[in-house]
């Protein structure tokens, strides 16, 4: 059982190495994404205004952001009010299902950059890279069956090296290259295995929730470009945001979901002040009628099954932002060691590889002889 584990350990990890590699590294990277992207780009991601400001309404940021870009629809906008984050308003190109992202202060109604695709910037290219490999839908599968191996590489090395407890923090410096290798591979392995298991299993959570959604709304090749607003005019957004904050008890949005597409009403994400550390910025919802701007439905997280506390959880678990800095960092450096294991492992398995030969040869030689 142990020796058939082990071969598939091994060959998972050789058959998705590269990809693993990819999506180790810019998972580690991603983790500081907001920090980068303000040092890459202070004048798009940060404001600087006093504790007095006030957030315009929604209704003239939405007013000044598409008078300006005249050739785009909004299909989401999130929200901030921190006095030092920008808002960032994503735009759909009339006739098309390309979207693209503007930044906006919020609260001198001024826009800080123009529309550019969701891949355009660095910190986006990654991001992209890391959940799709560059290739949509397509690369977005490929990352699911990356995930999947890696769940497993994870899981099946704990159960081979299950008495680890043992020597977790040995290396024998002194010993050979491939002992030496091997104890470095054992320790590190044990010691990420944890994170990475979480990591696989929510990004593998993602990436099919996503293929399900593309092939459930446009498996039919068929696509409804967006031309013009799908909802009222009459309606308000600034209004729909203050309501949000009423229906639920310390509600305030993050993110709004436009009606960008016939089956889609209008959705406010946000957070709300819990005892649960998991909860994200995005766990608690409330949806109107994009026709009417009647109340459809809310959720409180707080007051939510477990199964959607449990989803909900995957955001902080995946990001590593449950604990603040120093949780990020620990998620950063862990996220980095499939880099390290890959190694590792490459050797070992390239020396077992020369040691089974060799003794191959040995034997076909003793034969002869024998003969």
């Amino acid at each position: 059982m142990r020796k058939t584990l082990f071969k598939w350990h091994s060959y998972g990890a050789l058959i998705a190495m590269l990809p693993i590699l990819i999506m180790s590294i810019t998972g580690s990277i991603l983790v500081f994404k907001v920090e980068i992207d303000t040092l890459l780009r202070p004048t798009h991601m940060s404001v600087n205004e006093s504790e007095s400001s006030n957030r315009q309404s929604l209704d003239t940021l939405m007013t000044s952001v598409l008078g300006n870009n005249p050739d785009y629809e909004l299909g989401g906008w999130e929200l901030f009010d921190d006095k030092s984050r920008s808002d960032a308003a994503y735009l759909i190109k009339r006739g098309t299902e390309d979207w693209y992202k503007v930044y906006v202060n919020q609260y001198q109604n001024k826009l800080l950059s123009t529309p550019q695709p969701m891949d355009h910037y660095i910190t986006d290219w990654l991001l992209e890279l890391h959940y799709s490999f560059l290739l949509h839908v397509k690369g977005a599968s490929v990352a699911f069956v990356m995930a999947l191996i890696m769940l497993f590489l994870g899981i099946s090395g704990i159960i081979i090296y299950r008495r680890f407890w043992a020597k977790l923090f040995t290396l024998r410096l002194n010993a050979v290259k491939r002992i030496l290798y091997s104890d470095i591979h054992k320790m590190i392995g044990i010691i990420s295995s944890p994170i990475l298991i979480i990591l696989a299993f929510t990004g593998a959570y993602w990436n099919i929730s996503g293929i399900i959604h593309e092939v459930t709304e446009h498996g039919d090749g068929k696509h409804l470009y967006i031309t013009a607003p799908l909802h009222s005019p009459d309606i308000s957004f600034e209004a729909l945001r203050r309501q949000s904050t009423k229906e639920i008890a310390s509600f305030q949005a993050g993110y709004l979901a436009m009606p960008h597409e016939p089956d889609r009403d209008i959705t406010f994400y946000g957070s709300v002040e819990t005892a649960n550390p998991l909860n994200s910025e995005y766990s608690s919802i409330v949806s109107f009628d994009k026709s009417t701007g009647e109340l459809i439905s809310k959720q409180d997280i707080r007051e939510a099954g477990f199964l959607l506390v449990f989803l909900d959880s995957f955001r902080k678990l995946h990001f590593g932002y449950f604990g603040g800095l120093f949780t990020r960092i620990i998620w950063c450096i862990l996220g980095l060691m499939p880099v390290f294991l890959a190694f590792t492992g490459l050797y070992l398995y390239l020396q077992r590889r020369k040691t089974q030969q060799q003794a191959k040869q040995n034997r076909q030689g003793l034969s002869q002889v024998t003969q």
